[in-house]
Parts: structure tokens; C-alpha cells; sequence
């Protein structure tokens, strides 16, 4: 494997801004990517994320702002960082007159860094069949080619745009853990992905995108102390001191034939505080749940939105 640069950020990206005619894809966002980790990228289409990869792979020119790769440009560079990194895309096109195999060493070929034997290993753990014509392959097999090629590589970085489009739940695990061992290798991987389990899987920081801006970055769970915590606990009596507390909000108090059912939710700031009180209720029952993904992608794209109409 190739000699990595770990005082060089793998990206960064400072107020990019790119326009089509009267639409803003890109306005002002910025982007940075560490090595050894998975950098999630979320947003609804439309968002601005397809044009950030485009930008970084240097498929377009910017009209503001830097986008760095290893410190180089990928708009004058692009041969140089094309054999450092490996790109796969959402929608897999293909030679339809080759094979699977074929194809995987036409791109091997391409990226300049296959591993045969890691080449083997991958096409067997994806279940893949390459000897038959790519024209035959449904759409998860197509993906499945673009994945083995560019993780048989000894790419310094993975740019992968809904790289599991297609892919069975099984082969959505072999990949997560594909991405974990490459992680552990010391490569990054800029995710972009509509499957929000799979970010929440792998991803070590996520930002928000909404218009061709990043709402929120942060890793999950800076992202949860935001939203909150759902807390919901029985007790004999009512709660009055819970509402009390500040950053807590009591959404639900039902008396019921085993007690009083509350549900909450807590800030992160105001668990200890919330815990302290129900401690004190002598509850039967308490269950604690930090918000799933969606939830926070929901709620952060939410504020943004509201805070656009403002």
C-alpha cells in the first residue's frame, strides 16, 4: 500500500459554491474529512451532495471556494488524485459485453493499485459471478463490480455515492464490514447514503446538508445531545418536579392500573437532573432511548428549514 500523508487532510473544503443557470447547487459549504475515519453525508436529494463529489473528484469547476484533496486540486490534478483514490458511484454503468471479472480488472487497471488475491477474497464474499456478461447482471450485481474493484485497490480514500443501491440485506452487511476493515487501515471514506442505518453504523461524523450548505456537523452523538433523549417511566405517583427541570419536556403523564405512565424528552444536558428526579419517584419501569438518525436528520433539517423562513 502506498505511503499515506497523515499530516495532510485527505478533504477540505472551504465555502464551495457552484451554479447551474439560476440554480445554487453549492452555497458555501464546507467540508472536512480526517483520515481513519467514515464521514457520512446526508441530505435529501437536491441537497448538494452529488455536486460536492463531483467537485472533489474534479468532474466540475467550482465558481467560489476550495476543494482540496491531499492538499492538491482536484480540477488541475485529477490524473494524480484519480490514482490515489477510488470512486463508486450510485448507478453503476458497464462494458455490457464483458464479464463481471473483466470489468473488475478493466477498473483495477484504471485505479493502478489492484490486489489480485484481495481482488478474489472480495468477489467471494460478495457472492459475485464473474464470469457472466455484465449485460445479464441486475442492478445489485452491477453494484457489487464497482464495489469489489475499488476495495481491491490500495486507494488512500473511498468516495462512495449510495455505493449499497441495489444490495440485499446480506451484502449490506459484508459491505459495512468491508468499510470497517478499510477504516482500520487507515483509509477515509466520504459515505454519501439514504440508507440511514448504514451511516449509523459506520459513520464517525455526519454533516446536514440543505441547499447546498451543511444545517449541522457533528458526530452522532453531538448530533443527540441536541435532539434529546426519550425517556418513558412508570410510577406510583405523579412526577410534578419532572417538567421542572430545565431542557426537560414532559410529553405524556397518564395514570393507568400500574401506575403513572410519563414519557419525557431529556436534553443531554439535563439527564442528570431528570435521572435524579425519577430516581426519587421510586419508578417500576424506565426505559431510555437516545434518538435514532432519522430522528435527528428530521429534526436538524427542520430547525434549518424554520430558520430559513425567519
Amino acid at each position: 500500500m502506498r505511503q499515506r500523508l497523515p499530516d495532510t487532510l485527505p478533504i477540505r473544503a472551504e465555502g464551495l459554491v457552484k451554479r447551474f443557470g439560476d440554480v445554487t447547487a453549492l452555497d458555501g459549504l464546507d467540508l472536512e474529512v480526517r483520515h481513519g475515519e467514515v464521514h457520512g453525508f446526508l441530505g435529501p436529494n437536491g441537497a448538494g451532495k452529488s455536486t460536492t463529489i463531483r467537485a472533489i473528484l474534479g468532474h466540475l469547476r467550482l465558481d467560489r471556494g476550495r476543494a482540496q484533496v491531499f492538499g492538491l486540486d482536484p480540477w488541475t490534478d485529477a490524473v494524480t488524485l484519480h490514482g490515489r483514490l477510488a470512486y463508486v458511484p450510485g448507478d453503476v454503468a458497464l462494458w455490457p459485453s464483458l464479464t463481471g471479472g473483466e470489468c473488475i480488472d478493466l477498473l483495477g487497471s484504471l485505479q493502478g493499485s489492484q490486489d489480485r488475491d484481495r481482488r478474489d477474497e472480495l468477489v467471494d464474499r460478495f457472492r459475485l459471478d464473474p464470469t457472466r456478461r455484465t449485460r445479464t447482471y441486475s442492478k445489485g450485481n452491477r453494484q457489487k463490480v464497482a464495489l469489489v474493484a475499488a476495495l481491491a485497490t490500495d486507494a488512500e480514500l473511498l468516495v462512495l455515492d449510495e455505493p449499497t443501491a441495489g444490495l440485499d440485506p446480506l451484502m449490506e452487511s459484508v459491505f459495512q464490514q468491508c468499510i470497517r476493515e478499510a477504516v482500520a487501515e487507515g483509509r477515509p471514506v466520504l459515505l454519501s447514503s439514504h440508507i440511514l442505518g448504514e451511516v449509523e453504523a459506520l459513520c464517525a461524523r455526519v454533516p446536514i446538508l440543505r441547499d447546498g450548505r451543511a444545517v449541522r456537523t457533528g458526530t452522532l452523538a453531538e448530533l443527540a445531545q441536541d435532539a434529546g433523549t426519550t425517556v418513558t417511566v412508570i410510577t406510583p405517583e405523579p412526577m410534578p418536579g419532572l417538567a421542572e427541570v430545565d431542557g426537560v419536556e414532559v410529553l405524556e403523564s397518564t395514570p393507568g392500573a400500574d401506575g403513572v405512565r410519563t414519557v419525557a424528552r431529556v436534553g443531554g444536558a439535563s439527564l442528570a437532573g431528570a435521572v435524579s428526579v425519577i430516581g426519587g419517584a421510586a419508578p417500576t419501569h424506565l426505559v431510555v432511548e437516545p434518538p435514532s438518525l432519522d430522528e435527528l436528520f428530521l429534526q436538524h433539517y427542520s430547525q434549518a428549514a424554520e430558520g430559513v423562513r425567519r
